[in-house]
């Protein structure tokens, strides 16, 4: 999924508990590793180097593709925090700014744990790193990036469905 999707996503299910940030922030992390179990497209990372015999050892190198792939990464999230907020705050539902701004970052974040467990190869990460991979397992489609958006813009939009005959 692109972190896009993860940020409304975890937006919508921060705006289920408005009242409770923790439980919000909970749900909206949990969000990320669910929709990652459901079959999706995912743009190449090209500084990413895959060890098919071990997940556990893959990694990003930091060099000429890691810097395009930063910003391609960064203006990802950027649109989703803008999305989030337009959606959540602005067009829709009214919510209040810093509990979609939290969900949209908790929907987010275990991406950017992958990079961290990448990087310092840490005990404490290494769990969320396998059951982020477990999820993930076989679930990767390749259909050309216009199918692959517009599935998970046909997700997205399902969800804010839901969330709206929720909240009404």
């Amino acid at each position: 999924m692109t972190l896009t999707t993860h940020a409304l996503v975890g937006a919508a299910a921060a705006s289920l508990f408005p009242e409770q940030p923790l439980l919000g922030f909970a749900a909206a992390f949990a969000s990320h590793l669910t929709i990652d179990s459901l079959p999706h497209w995912d743009y190449k990372i090209l500084s990413k180097q895959d060890d098919a015999s071990n997940k556990l050892n893959e990694d990003m190198k930091i060099g000429r593709f890691f810097f395009y792939d930063l910003v391609r990464i960064g203006n990802d999230i950027l649109l989703g925090l803008v999305l989030s907020w337009l959606v959540f705050c602005v067009w829709i539902f009214h919510m209040p700014i810093l509990i979609v701004l939290m969900g949209a970052c908790a929907g987010i974040l275990p991406d950017p744990l992958q990079f961290v467990y990448f990087k310092t190869r840490s005990k404490i990460l290494e769990p969320l790193q396998r059951f982020h991979i477990w999820v993930q397992k076989g679930k990767s489609i390749h259909p050309p990036a216009w199918l692959g958006l517009t599935y998970q813009a046909v997700l997205v939009l399902f969800i804010i469905v839901i969330l709206r005959a929720i909240v009404a």
